[in-house]
């Protein structure tokens, strides 16, 4: 358990509305693994973490711990990736990477590896021209480092391989795979 005010940097996996105005999110922090917050207030016009909190944005954050939920007190942008969000293709495989992540990952779970693989294929993803072969690459590195796969085997089936050890089919994947065909 995290100490009742503590602070970070990390990667927003996932984000979903609660509420009126509030929203819940997934990160992906360095110190702390894959944690859920909530940012209060932050679909109001005038809310100032509101750009901050985007999917797959890196961030810099501070929170307090609360009953059910970790409220998030600050946020600072380090990199929205814009390079990506112009992009469909570029977008939808981030996405891709986000869900590979938050649905191999439980909660609490730190993997500073896993977490180096993401920052470094974000920025891969920015300027990359292979975009089906970066997405191999990541899901191939990605469950080698949970141990999932052995190390230097070849992957003949990369989505199976996800699917079977997330014991489910991926949402982004439906969207990337048509994208990148």
């Amino acid at each position: 358990m995290h100490p009742k005010h503590f602070s970070s940097e990390g990667i927003v996996l996932a984000r979903r509305n609660y509420g009126e105005a509030d929203r819940i999110l997934v990160l992906f922090s360095k110190s702390f693994g894959k944690i859920s917050l909530i940012a209060k207030g932050v679909r109001y016009p005038k809310s100032r973490k509101r750009g901050a909190i985007e999917v797959f944005s890196h961030i810099k954050f501070a929170a307090i711990r609360g009953k059910n939920l970790d409220l998030i007190t600050e946020a600072e942008i380090i990199d929205t990736y814009n390079p990506i969000r112009r992009d469909l293709k570029r977008a939808s495989l981030a996405y891709f990477f986000m869900e590979a992540i938050g649905r191999t990952l439980h909660e609490g779970e730190q993997n500073m590896e896993i977490y180096k693989l993401l920052i470094e294929y974000l920025n891969k993803l920015k300027i990359a021209k292979m975009l089906k072969r970066l997405r191999l690459d990541f899901i191939l590195k990605l469950l080698t480092l949970e141990g999932f796969w052995p190390e230097g085997k070849p992957m003949v089936n990369p989505d199976g391989a996800l699917e079977e050890v997330t014991e489910r089919e991926m949402n982004s994947y439906r969207v990337g795979k048509k994208l990148l065909s």
